[in-house]
């Protein structure tokens, strides 16, 4: 998938899952939502004493499944790790928002954190009742209902619709549209990493199809040039170099 797309992608589920509000707290009417809101949260402060790895597991607690949140804490009072609908009687929420060094989650020591939005998102995601999700590659697709918005005549497929909610709830409005030109560049680039052609452009600017835009991208897509450019991603990701990059900076064969 090229990189553009992969942008595109994440921006999309950004806006369709609602996007974190800019505001401090929650929104009242914000629906929280597991795996955009509190998950991440989970992941990146709580995981490593809290997650899979049972040798660093820390009060035989797991939060990366439900199975453990309902047990009891406290039986006399009423608190559980995660008691649905009551912030005040969940021992997750007590332990990130209290003030004592020795009961603090995460711990002072691990120099992590959680900051007063985050909290208001955890007390609100309680508060509506803690729905758990699984990891959303495993939920299947469900079609979303398509949000209301102002400039109707502006949305040209199902996702324009998102995009311009959004930008009409912050009180913006969308770009003008990109010239023949303009456009063929970004897609060039995005695509193959390398502008088009004077030839390009000219064939472009004096295709009247109506498919003329697909067919560049159809075109694009069937270049070798697109197949270098996915490449160099991986070869990123895969630390390819030819030589070591440390020390004496040596020869290295990476590429048999």
């Amino acid at each position: 998938m090229p990189p553009f797309i992969i942008r595109c992608f994440l921006l999309i589920v950004s806006i369709i899952c609602g996007g974190p509000s800019l505001s401090l707290a929650a929104d009242q009417d914000e629906k929280i939502d597991f795996n955009f809101h509190i998950r991440p949260i989970l992941s990146d402060r709580c995981f490593a004493c809290h997650g899979p790895d049972h040798e660093n597991r820390q009060a035989d607690l797991r939060l990366d499944i439900p199975d453990q949140l309902d047990h009891v804490v406290d039986e006399g009072a009423g608190v559980h790790y995660v008691t649905p609908g009551k912030p005040d009687l969940s021992e997750v929420f007590l332990r990130i928002t209290s003030d004592d060094e020795s009961m603090v989650m995460p711990p002072v020591d691990s120099n992590l954190s959680l900051t007063d939005r985050e909290k208001e998102l955890i007390r609100k995601w309680i508060e509506q009742g803690a729905e758990w999700k699984d990891h959303w590659s495993f939920i299947p697709l469900q079609r979303v209902d398509l949000p209301e918005v102002k400039q109707q005549s502006w949305p040209r497929n199902r996702i324009d619709h998102f995009v311009l909610r959004r930008l009409e709830q912050e009180g913006l409005a969308p770009s003008p549209e990109a010239t023949r030109e303009q456009w063929l560049r970004r897609v060039s680039f995005d695509l193959t990493g390398l502008p088009p052609t004077t030839a390009e452009l000219d064939a472009f600017l004096a295709d009247s199809d109506e498919n003329a835009y697909e067919k560049v991208v159809d075109r694009l897509l069937a270049s070798k040039f697109y197949g270098e450019r996915m490449a160099v991603d991986w070869l990123d990701v895969a630390r390819y170099a030819d030589t070591y990059g440390y020390q004496s900076d040596v020869y290295r064969a990476m590429w048999p």
